[in-house]
């Protein structure tokens, strides 16, 4: 009988990073960026503090590593995010025991407050402010890149200066929610997305009043990717564990 072939080093060190990124974005948001340890981080992944190191330029590239793996999974289709529709709302992971339906609002939130907690550290950072800045230009090209698909035609703006106004309106809405200011929900983050990208279609929308009751923390469709990567990440790492996994 043909044995499977097995995993090479490459492959197994690639499933090392995602175990690490998945769980260091889990620490992250619950612990801070400044508290959480990782030790923990390693632990919960199922690997040694060395697996870190080996992988990692510390903790600040751990995180910087999350970053760009949260955006990838946000941006990585951009062109199919219509901020006019209205995607199904984020399921929490499947994971044995009751799941809080607070629980996911939780940790983006956390995680939002960890991203303020690196970009304050790593603004201040000779060697940190550079890899800031690039994952900064990142995200406001891939803004840009919604502008581009969903503006009106002819508007004055370039699609650069709305994916600007965009990105300043979407970042913006989660710095009021996670500071718990409670005016900002979904419905008036389309409402204002909308009416950047395109006025008079935004005039004419009906409003989603569904939405009053969703979280202010980005577009909906944002928050569904996440949601659907943390699910299937939950599942990989259970599966990779076993039943007897640690975590």
């Amino acid at each position: 009988m043909d044995l499977p072939d097995p995993i090479s080093r490459r492959d197994r060190q690639r499933q090392t990073r995602e175990a690490l990124i998945f769980t260091a974005r889990m620490v992250f948001a619950e612990d801070g960026y400044h508290g959480a340890r990782l030790e923990e981080i390693a632990r919960r992944a199922g690997f040694s503090k060395g697996a870190i190191y080996s992988n990692f330029d510390g903790k600040a590239g751990l995180f910087l590593a999350v970053m760009d793996a949260n955006m990838e999974i946000a941006f990585e289709t951009a062109d199919s995010w219509d901020p006019f529709g209205r995607p199904e709302p984020p399921q929490p992971p499947a994971v044995t025991g009751d799941w809080d339906p607070e629980e996911f609002a939780r940790s983006m939130i956390g995680f939002s407050l960890a991203t303020l907690e690196f970009i304050a550290a790593a603004a201040r950072d000779e060697a940190l402010a550079p890899e800031l800045g690039k994952r900064l230009r990142r995200l406001l090209a891939a803004y840009t890149g919604i502008a581009r698909e969903q503006r009106a035609e002819g508007d004055p703006m370039t699609a650069e200066e709305i994916g600007v106004l965009i990105a300043a309106l979407d970042q913006g809405a989660g710095m009021l929610t996670v500071g718990g200011s409670g005016v900002m929900d979904q419905r008036l983050l389309q409402a204002g997305m909308g009416r950047l990208l395109d006025p008079a279609r935004a005039a004419t929308a009906p409003p989603d009043d569904d939405a009053a009751d969703g979280l202010g923390l980005h577009s909906e469709e944002i928050q569904r990717r996440i949601a659907e990567a943390v699910r299937e990440g939950l599942t990989e790492l259970r599966a990779e564990r076993g039943p007897g996994g640690s975590g």
